[in-house]
C-alpha cells in the first residue's frame, strides 16, 4: 500500500477542516449578505413610505409590532404603512445572524431597537416579523413577579404543538421557565444559546445570557419570587432547524406583552436565541 507523505496528510486534514468550517449548518449563527441586502431595501422603502416595494418583500404571515405593542397584519400594514421608529436607520447599529432558512437583523439607536426576522421562501427572502422595542418605556419594577408558583407556562400552556419540533420547543421552554421560577441558572442555561439576546420594554439595556444568569443568582440570594408571565396565545413558524415563535403574555400585574422569539436546534437540543418583548400600551392593565 502506498504511504502518504506526512506533509500531504497534513494538507489533507487542513483542507477537510476548512470544508467543515464553511459547510452550511442551520445551528450556527453567521452573517449573510443576501439578508442584509434585502433588509436594506426594506428599511429604505419603509422610511420613504413606498408601500408597493415593501409589500413585495413581506411574507404572507407578516406582522408589524410597534414600540407601543400594537401588532398589525400584512394587510393592515399595506393599507396604511406605519412609520418605522428608526426611520431609514441612519446611524443605527446593525447586527445580523443567519440560521439556515431564518435570518435575524437587529438594529438599534439610543433606546429604540428593532428586530426583523427574514425567512427563506421559494421566491427568496421574505420578512415575517418586524418588532420594535423602546427600552425602559415604563417605570422600573422589582426584579421578578413576586409570584412563587408557576403553572402556566411551566406545566401547561394554551398551545397545541403541530409536530415533534414544536413539542420539543415547548418542553425546552417549560424547563427554562421552571429554572427561572426556581432561580436555578444551571437548569435555565442549557436551553439558551450562547449568543442569546433579550430586549424588553421594562429593561434599560439589552440582556445577554450572562446578564440573565447574574439576575437569577441574585434572585436566589434575595429569595425574590420570579414566576414568569403566563402565556395567553402563541404561533410557531417552522423552518427546519429554526422556528419563529410569536406570543402574547399576561403578567400577574400590569399590561400584556407581545413577544417574538427565535428558537434554533443546536447539537440536538432546541435553544432560544432571541427574545424581543414589548408591552401592549393600549391594552388594559391587570391589577
Amino acid at each position: 500500500m502506498r504511504r502518504i507523505p506526512a506533509s500531504m496528510l497534513a494538507i489533507h486534514i487542513l483542507f477537510c477542516g476548512v470544508l467543515i468550517a464553511f459547510s452550511p449548518n442551520p445551528a450556527v449563527a453567521a452573517d449573510d449578505q443576501s439578508v442584509l441586502q434585502v433588509d436594506r431595501e426594506f428599511v429604505q422603502s419603509a422610511a420613504k413610505g413606498d408601500a408597493p416595494t415593501v409589500g413585495r418583500l413581506l411574507d404572507a404571515d407578516f406582522t408589524w409590532t410597534d414600540a407601543d405593542g400594537k401588532t398589525q397584519s400584512r394587510a393592515d400594514v399595506l393599507q396604511s404603512l406605519p412609520s418605522p421608529a428608526l426611520g431609514n436607520e441612519s446611524g443605527a447599529q446593525v447586527k445580523q445572524r443567519t440560521y439556515g432558512q431564518v435570518g435575524a437583523v437587529m438594529s438599534g439607536r439610543e433606546k429604540i431597537s428593532v428586530l426583523r426576522l427574514w425567512v427563506r421562501r421559494s421566491s427568496g427572502w421574505r420578512l415575517l416579523v418586524y418588532h420594535e422595542v423602546a427600552l425602559r418605556q415604563q417605570a422600573s419594577t422589582p426584579a421578578g413577579s413576586n409570584v412563587k408558583n408557576c403553572e402556566n407556562p411551566c406545566r401547561t400552556v394554551p398551545f397545541k404543538p403541530k409536530n415533534e419540533a414544536e413539542q420539543a420547543i415547548i418542553a425546552s421552554w417549560q424547563a427554562l421557565e421552571t429554572g427561572v421560577t426556581n432561580h436555578d441558572a444551571a437548569a435555565w442555561s442549557p436551553h439558551i444559546a450562547e449568543e442569546f439576546t433579550m430586549l424588553g420594554s421594562t429593561n434599560d439595556h439589552p440582556l445577554t445570557k450572562a446578564d440573565r444568569i447574574a439576575t437569577l443568582n441574585l434572585q436566589k440570594q434575595t429569595g425574590f419570587a420570579s414566576a414568569p408571565a403566563p402565556l395567553v396565545s402563541a404561533q410557531m413558524f417552522d423552518f427546519g432547524d429554526a422556528v419563529v415563535m410569536t406570543c402574547q403574555h399576561q403578567p400577574y400585574t400590569g399590561k400584556p406583552v407581545h413577544v417574538s422569539r427565535l428558537w434554533i436546534k443546536r447539537n440536538g437540543q432546541w435553544v432560544m436565541s432571541i427574545s424581543y418583548q414589548t408591552t401592549m400600551q393600549a391594552a388594559p392593565a391587570k391589577s
